[in-house]
């Protein structure tokens, strides 16, 4: 009983330091959600997946917070005098409600705050707060939980509503003068379009504390771009592009001994914007660029809750080029990116 009330300690206090971390990204503008999986918690089940499905409804919150610093042209860092600085705070919720315990209807709102200290016209410091895009949708798993050979797959599609603000503006100095300009993408909380969302979760235990996992989304926007001025000079740059987002993470779970309902994991991270959206066209401004990240965490369980803390350390960094910038022969676009992430959540079990 005293270690796991030492492991909440823990657990609590790696929360609350991850509010001056960074969420790796940057200026890269990918909002894709982690919620935890809880079937990685064996002993909270006293077996793999099913000891939640007599509880309908279950709530996720996570926290993600970044300071971009690091300046990128393709994969190269090159170091500059000055940087921008990008400093976003990123809640997300999400709830789940089961109607069975294979099938369950799911529903995610982010919410942004942020700052951009931006050197270049119209320079200035944009401050940017708002509800993101909304997500509603439904999950399944395809074998009935719990399962005999411990390991599952759920998929899942979900519609993504516009919702959120993606214009944006911020006070700056342009020409002279003080003027309300648009905040860069990466600030903006939604970005005007209608889009898909896909995703998929598995699990698949090796032996009684010890699990592979897999967890992966596509967000496609079939819209081309939303009007909103770049104030963006560089040809076919004057408005935002509606871009897809991708994100996904493999590893291994590990149950600690002597210590129940807490487990540790390692694996790879991969999260980023596409050049090309799978549906629809690809002009006006994006960032295209992926980072690839060596990805450990701890969960744990007390109760009907579960804490879960992941710390991606990144390893590759690429900013790509967009379409716009390869008509116009330029082959390495530039971006912020951060060196490490942390990522962490609750989700409680009614």
């Amino acid at each position: 009983m005293k270690t796991g009330k030492y492991a909440v300690a823990l657990l609590l206090a790696a929360a609350a330091a991850a509010s001056g971390r960074a969420f790796a990204q940057g200026c890269v503008a990918a909002h894709s959600s982690q919620h935890t999986m809880d079937e990685l918690v064996t002993d909270l089940n006293d077996g793999a997946s099913g000891g939640f499905n007599i509880h309908n409804l279950i709530l996720n919150i996570g926290y993600r917070v970044f300071n971009s610093n690091k300046y990128f042209v393709g994969t190269d860092e090159i170091a500059r005098p000055t940087a921008v600085r990008n400093h976003q705070n990123i809640f997300d919720i999400g709830v789940e409600y089961r109607l069975s315990p294979r099938f369950s209807l799911v529903a995610d709102v982010p919410v942004f705050n942020g700052t951009r200290d931006q050197i270049y016209p119209p320079s200035g410091v944009y401050q940017v707060s708002g509800v993101g895009d909304l997500t509603v949708g439904v999950q399944s798993w395809i074998f009935r939980p719990p399962t005999e050979n411990g390991g599952n797959i759920a998929v899942s599609m979900s519609l993504k509503i516009p919702t959120g603000i993606d214009n944006a503006t911020g006070s700056a100095l342009y020409q002279g003068q003080i003027i309300k300009a648009t905040a860069d993408q990466s600030m903006q909380p939604g970005d005007g379009g209608w889009g898909a969302l896909l995703a998929t979760q598995a699990y698949k235990s090796f032996w009684r504390t010890s699990f592979g996992y897999l967890q992966g989304q596509y967000l496609s926007n079939p819209m081309d771009t939303n009007g909103v001025k770049t104030f963006r000079t560089q040809p076919g740059q004057g408005v935002m592009s509606i871009t897809d987002q991708y994100l996904w993470r493999a590893g291994l779970s590990q149950g600690v001994p002597k210590i129940r309902h807490l487990a540790v994991s390692l694996g790879i991270r991969d999260e980023g914007v596409p050049a090309h959206d799978l549906i629809g066209g690809n002009d006006g401004f994006r960032r295209p660029g992926y980072i690839i990240s060596l990805d450990p965490g701890v969960m744990y369980s007390y109760h009907r809750d579960v804490i879960s803390i992941n710390g991606p350390w990144a390893l590759a960094r690429n900013r790509e080029p967009s379409v716009p910038e390869l008509q116009n022969h330029i082959y390495n676009g530039d971006a912020f990116f951060a060196d490490y992430t942390i990522v962490a959540s609750v989700s409680h079990h009614f």
